[in-house]
């Protein structure tokens, strides 16, 4: 197969040229700011804090809300947590820079693979480079199929469900429109927990003392939104058992918590930052805690869990607090994403 364009066999002379037909492989994360002044972390929050599937109250009453109070202020204090992770030789965030790794990962592992049967690229959900702008350059280069791959291994409404929901109103913007498929979430797959679990085992082969338990901390969600019938926090569930059976633990030895708390409901708990203070009050000055639901470190893990999370617990007596990466570019992580998209592509590239 040959990238370069051609006219169709039995087209006339002046009939536009196509390019040779491809797979789309196209990876989504969750998004971040182009800067972290003001105004481009204004955009980003606006654009982030307006999906209804990451706040679902009614427009007329979350909006003005919004605009006039929450993104006067939030702009300044999500720029400083921004600042204090920023890859400033890159001059992008972390959640940027390992996904470009990524990319280039499994853009490597997929090519050697399936050769330039596919195109390989990652889009985010808000900010740059955004999916309408990433499904645009595949119909163009010839992808008459594309599959979509959220990179979240539990699936949830706000996740997963909103980058699909985009990847569909990007296709409605195509006039020949490929054919599409949506990678599901992949919280139980084998070389995902064992991904996990080599990333643990590294770890804790890295501390002299042992730590007392393991904090497996997930995103958090409004409890609500698992009684509509999310399956985020059963999928989270699933995966801090199967990551406890993979590491041959006991019960004790490993915990599930929840972060991130935003707004005035009740949410999935127990909430990390203070479960992390009540296991140093409790006698277990020694803790891990690793965040199986990101795919990629950044604001949530870098800031939130490194600095905000590791305070609670050493202000509560906590004495070693260890925080354990995510799996970002690790070739066992890398390997274990190539496997899902090798299996999602059945019919389309064997």
């Amino acid at each position: 197969m040959t990238d370069q364009a051609q006219c169709p066999a039995h087209a006339p002379a002046d009939h536009p040229k196509i390019p040779a037909e491809k797979v789309g492989i196209l990876f989504a994360n969750l998004g971040t700011p182009d800067d972290t002044d003001y105004w481009s972390m204004r955009r980003y929050l606006n654009e982030f804090l307006s999906d209804k599937r990451v706040i679902d109250y009614p427009s007329w009453k979350w909006q003005p809300l919004l605009q006039l109070i929450i993104l006067t202020k939030r702009p300044f204090s999500s720029g400083k947590a921004y600042r204090s992770i920023w890859n400033e030789e890159q001059n992008e965030s972390p959640l940027m820079t390992i996904t470009k790794d990524q990319t280039a990962a499994l853009k490597t592992a997929l090519t050697e693979r399936y050769g330039d049967q596919v195109m390989v690229d990652f889009c985010m959900r808000y900010g740059n480079p955004s999916t309408n702008s990433k499904v645009r350059e595949m119909v163009a280069a010839g992808c008459t199929k594309i599959l979509f791959f959220p990179l979240y291994p539990q699936s949830a409404g706000a996740t997963s469900a909103t980058a699909n929901d985009q990847f569909f109103r990007a296709l409605m913007q195509e006039k020949w429109q490929p054919a599409a498929r949506t990678v599901p979430a992949y919280f139980d797959d084998p070389a995902y927990i064992d991904a996990l679990a080599l990333s643990v085992e590294r770890a804790y082969g890295q501390i002299e003392q042992r730590p007392d338990v393991l904090v497996v901390s997930y995103h958090g969600m409004p409890k609500r939104y698992l009684l509509e019938g999310d399956p985020y926090h059963c999928q989270c569930q699933k995966t801090s058992r199967l990551l406890k059976e993979r590491l041959g633990w006991a019960d004790t030895d490993i915990t599930t918590t929840f972060q991130s708390v935003f707004g005035p409901e009740e949410w999935l708990k127990p909430y990390t930052v203070d479960h992390v203070a009540d296991l140093a009050r409790d006698g277990k000055k020694n803790i891990a805690v690793i965040a199986p639901a990101f795919s990629a470190d950044c604001i949530e893990t870098l800031e939130e869990i490194n600095e905000e999370i590791r305070e609670s617990f050493e202000h509560a007596g906590g004495e070693t607090f260890t925080y354990i990466p995510c799996l970002n570019d690790e070739p066992a992580h890398i390997a274990a994403l190539a496997g899902v998209v090798e299996r999602n592509l059945g019919g389309w590239l064997d």
